[in-house]
């Protein structure tokens, strides 16, 4: 095991993301609802650190006391004669990354980031700091919380997985795989979502095992909150194939108090009533722990067109559950960038024309394409353990397939990447072209990405009412060109089917539609390129896909046989090994 790929090195560039220009465009009122929608991202995502590791939230502490107390300069004036300055800076980078990353373990890969200097260093900083001097007790206490575990790399810290690949808090210590995949056929039969869920698995004095299915909520007890909680009934204990299942309430309950807080606050400085009626149902969903009133924001969120601040926020994406089914908390807040804008506007007015050049038959489409909502902005924050450059949701599927959704591209996080001074696996003839392309390559990538990959394609599904959404006896399987013979059941969801591949599958799918109508010269032509522009476009853009593909590697693992997180990473080298 390479301790190096644990540590970040302290040539790692910092990259602003530039938004001033969008947020003094702002009137008073929406400054108003974007600064209070940013405060319950914001302490929403201290959730995050609780969903990463044991020792993510004395970390976080701890540097949030050293960096409070203090400047840098006057933290780096403090310090011993006795640490480097190569030490210093790796503290730096050691501290920018779990703050990037809200934990101490990768959003884009799940392994373990340690610090890049000597544990004694380390300390000899946080003893000299001004955040010692004021609490001495307090600082000491908190090191001796995280200090050994901060650094520990035995073989179940250095990644997030079940036992006894990994380590993960989305699951207590004891909790397996086929644990998991027990209690997901109960909560199947429920038609519970696991979305805002975490599983603790306990075992009684006589051996008989309980399974604590908790959901987060404000609300710790089993009592209704007022007349429309949905949650309340199904609280309790429940006997499912000789295993009792208790479903409880109160996870994260504190921090979701300050995010319904703030909501209830920008809900003063709404624009709409599509506004109004989304926050309200995110604040009854963090409430009472309903996945089903956050999908009900969600539809108001849909159905609010073009607004000039937008923002998404709850339990959302599953890539970080070793299972792929749970959510991590996220949000953000953003600005639209009218141009860009412009140009997916044009691209979502083609798509029923692009659709039809996918490789597979119009049965597998949804008999109506849903026109989404597919607006470039600027992003004024984001909480979660990453900033994507382009997002599709909500991830319900009934919603996506029946009312639609909203794509949207990450313009600044675009711009942000820093000027390579040369990139690696490239010939020479190839670094200059994809310096200057990679930028204008990748939002073509983008924006096909999410709106012709993740926003194309049918599940075939039976309701409650055992009506199916496709003839049957018209639909062949396109690779035994036999009648289809099997079909989501009415509370089956992609993720809680596929569950470990369901990410890996469909960020494929969603890749290899960017690449393939990238080809389009009537796509490129929405963004501006043209002629042989628009060919070195394409060539860019495949080129950084096998780039991608090559560069995925360094996130496998061989002493587990396990890709660390199978969001896009397994997904870029199984297009590679395709491509070449």
């Amino acid at each position: 095991m390479a301790q190096s790929e644990h540590v970040v090195p302290n040539s790692v560039p910092v990259n602003q993301l530039l938004c001033r220009v969008a947020f003094d465009s702002l009137t008073p009122t929406e400054k108003l609802y974007a600064h209070y929608l940013c405060r319950a991202c914001f302490h929403g995502g201290l959730i995050v650190l609780l969903q990463t590791s044991q020792e993510s939230v004395p970390i976080f502490l701890l540097l949030q006391k050293l960096f409070t107390a203090q400047s840098v300069q006057s933290l780096h004036d403090d310090k011993p004669e006795t640490v480097s300055e190569e030490d210093f800076q790796a503290l730096l980078v050691y501290a920018a990354a779990v703050l990037t990353n809200m934990g101490n373990y990768r959003s884009f890969g799940d392994n373990k980031i340690i610090p890049g200097l000597p544990m004694k260093s380390f300390r000899a900083v946080v003893e000299s700091s001004k955040a010692y001097r004021d609490d001495s007790s307090g600082v000491n206490s908190l090191w001796q919380d995280c200090s050994q575990a901060m650094y520990s790399l035995s073989s179940d810290d250095r990644e997030l997985s079940f036992p006894p690949k990994g380590k993960t808090l989305y699951y207590s210590s004891n909790c397996m795989q086929e644990d998991a995949e027990f209690v997901q056929g109960f909560m199947t039969q429920m038609n519970i979502s696991p979305y805002n869920t975490r599983l603790f698995k306990k075992e009684s004095g006589d051996g008989q095992v309980v399974f604590e299915l908790k959901l987060a909520s404000i609300a710790t007890t089993n009592d209704p909150i007022g007349s429309t909680d949905r949650v309340a009934a199904i609280l309790g204990e429940h006997r499912y194939k000789d295993k009792t299942i208790k479903i409880v309430r109160g996870d994260y309950s504190p921090l979701l108090q300050r995010v319904v807080d703030n909501l209830q606050k920008a809900k003063n400085y709404a624009a709409n009533e599509n506004e109004v009626a989304m926050l309200d149902f995110y604040t009854s969903s963090f409430t009472t722990g309903s996945v089903d009133d956050h999908k009900d924001g969600s539809r108001h969120w849909i159905r609010n067109k073009g607004p000039i601040v937008e923002s998404y926020i709850g339990f959302i994406e599953s890539y970080r559950d070793p299972f792929g089914v749970r959510g991590e908390f996220e949000g953000f807040v953003a600005m639209v960038n009218k141009e860009m804008s412009r140009k997916f506007g044009q691209l979502v007015a083609q798509a029923e024309n692009l659709l039809p050049l996918l490789p597979w038959p119009k049965e597998y489409e949804k008999d109506t394409f849903l026109k989404p909502d597919f607006t470039s902005l600027e992003v004024l924050a984001f909480s979660g353990s990453g900033i994507p450059a382009g997002i599709n949701i909500p991830n319900y599927n009934d919603i996506r397939q029946n009312e639609g959704f909203k794509n949207v591209s990450l313009g600044n996080v675009l711009a942000a990447s820093a000027a390579d001074k040369r990139v690696s696996f490239l010939s020479d003839r190839d670094q200059e072209l994809y310096v200057k392309l990679k930028g204008p390559a990748f939002e073509v990538q983008v924006g096909l990405h999410e709106l012709t990959g993740h926003g194309s394609g049918k599940l075939f599904k039976e309701d409650e009412n055992g009506k199916l959404n496709f003839k049957p006896e018209e639909v062949l399987h396109t690779e035994t060109n036999q009648p289809i013979q099997s079909w989501y059941g009415p509370n089956d969801t992609w993720d809680t089917k596929f569950s470990t591949i369901a990410s890996t599958y469909e960020e494929c799918r969603a890749e290899c539609v960017g690449i393939y109508l990238c080809l389009s010269r009537d796509v490129l032509s929405i963004f501006g390129h043209e002629g042989d522009a628009a060919s070195d476009i394409v060539y860019v853009n495949w080129l950084n896909m096998v780039r991608a593909g090559l560069l995925a590697l360094e996130f496998y693992s061989p002493e587990t046989s396990n890709w660390r997180q199978a969001m896009a990473l397994q997904a870029l080298h199984m297009m590679y090994t395709d491509l070449c």
